[in-house]
């Protein structure tokens, strides 16, 4: 298939702009034949199975929107975006303007947060913090997508651009399905089914746009997960696995060998597409993704393609709210194959 499959024309209007309450989301319900139901995310747990293990992705969105002092000749700060820690205080970034920055200059965030640019590659650059790595929490800026249309990100961004079972810092993106959780929602899931936690770090190549039409010839970037012994034997024993998250999806999909979850930290550029076969998840909660993105090609491989056609045309005529801060949809698949 190609990029211009994934294409569909959504109004501007139905891009949430601001959060919506938790637990009180709408949500699209769509079961294997394609049948579609219309609740709320309130009432999540009832299409819960008793055999269902609830995995969700616990990383943390870390403040990565940094702006460094202008340097000499220059009128507006530097705009930085980490995007990937390379090792202990050395984070790839993008920068604005990328031009008037070179190896070697040092950066200065505040005076007790600098960095020196170590390497450079196009609008790219590599940059080593110097001292308190910390102060990033201080002055940086949570990294919202450009499709919400504000002048700038606000306090309360802080909290609500995060799941409320974020622990583990790394992301530089928020796991979005897991933004629709209360405490008070998990506590009822954990009353009556299991869940289980692991990590994968959000990065530039969840949102990265897709740029070729031919998906064979897109590269994903890698993004680093982890899964603990006592997740993987959880998984392992599990009978039916629910995914939060395209990201949880991932992380899944890329751990499991030989029909056996495998522990420990790796990274992942898995780009799951139709005909993939998922070897992992039974059941996906997701939010609704932006058109010719690599998320939306992973749910239409997950439901099948005019499923999701279907889904996403009757979500614009309902009036449903879309991407990270928007509504969400429930998916099945019919059945797990074997590993590839």
């Amino acid at each position: 298939m190609k990029r211009s499959d994934f294409a569909y024309e959504l109004p501007p209007e139905l891009i949430a702009q601001e959060p919506r309450e938790r637990g009180r989301s709408r949500m699209m319900v769509v079961d294997p034949s394609g049948a579609i139901t219309h609740d709320s995310f309130a009432k999540f747990a009832k299409y819960l199975e008793p055999d269902d293990v609830v995995v969700i992705n616990d990383t943390r969105v870390i403040p990565a929107r940094l702006f460094a002092r202008p340097k000499p000749g220059m009128t507006r700060p530097i705009e930085i975006l980490l995007t990937e820690r390379k090792a202990d205080r050395t984070w790839e970034a993008w920068c604005k303007p990328a031009k008037r920055v070179k190896i070697g200059d040092e950066l200065i965030f505040s005076d007790a947060l600098k960095a020196h640019v170590v390497d450079k590659h196009e609008g790219t650059i590599t940059i080593r913090f110097e001292g308190d790595e910390s102060e990033i929490e201080r002055v940086g800026i949570m990294p919202l997508p450009p499709y919400i249309a504000r002048p700038s990100a606000r306090d309360s961004d802080r909290e609500s651009y995060q799941t409320v079972y974020a622990s583990e810092r790394g992301a530089i993106a928020a796991p979005t399905a897991g933004l629709h959780f209360t405490k008070e929602i998990l506590d009822d899931i954990a009353s009556r089914n299991e869940i289980v936690r692991i990590t994968l770090h959000v990065g530039i190549g969840t949102f990265e746009p897709v740029k070729v039409d031919d998906l064979s010839q897109h590269v994903m970037h890698t993004e680093r997960y982890e899964i603990s012994e006592e997740a993987a034997a959880r998984l392992n024993a599990a009978k039916s696995i629910v995914a939060v998250g395209t990201t949880t999806l991932r992380a899944l999909e890329s751990a499991i060998r030989a029909g056996r979850f495998e522990a420990g930290r790796a990274e992942t550029n898995i780009f799951i597409t139709p005909g993939y076969e998922f070897r992992a998840v039974h059941k996906l909660l997701t939010n609704f993704h932006l058109p010719e993105s690599t998320l939306l090609m992973l749910v239409s491989a997950f439901a099948g393609v005019e499923t999701i056609r279907r889904a996403y045309a009757e979500a614009i005529a309902q009036r449903y709210f879309f991407f990270s801060y928007g509504d969400c949809m429930l998916l099945t698949r019919t059945a797990l194959k074997g590993p590839a």
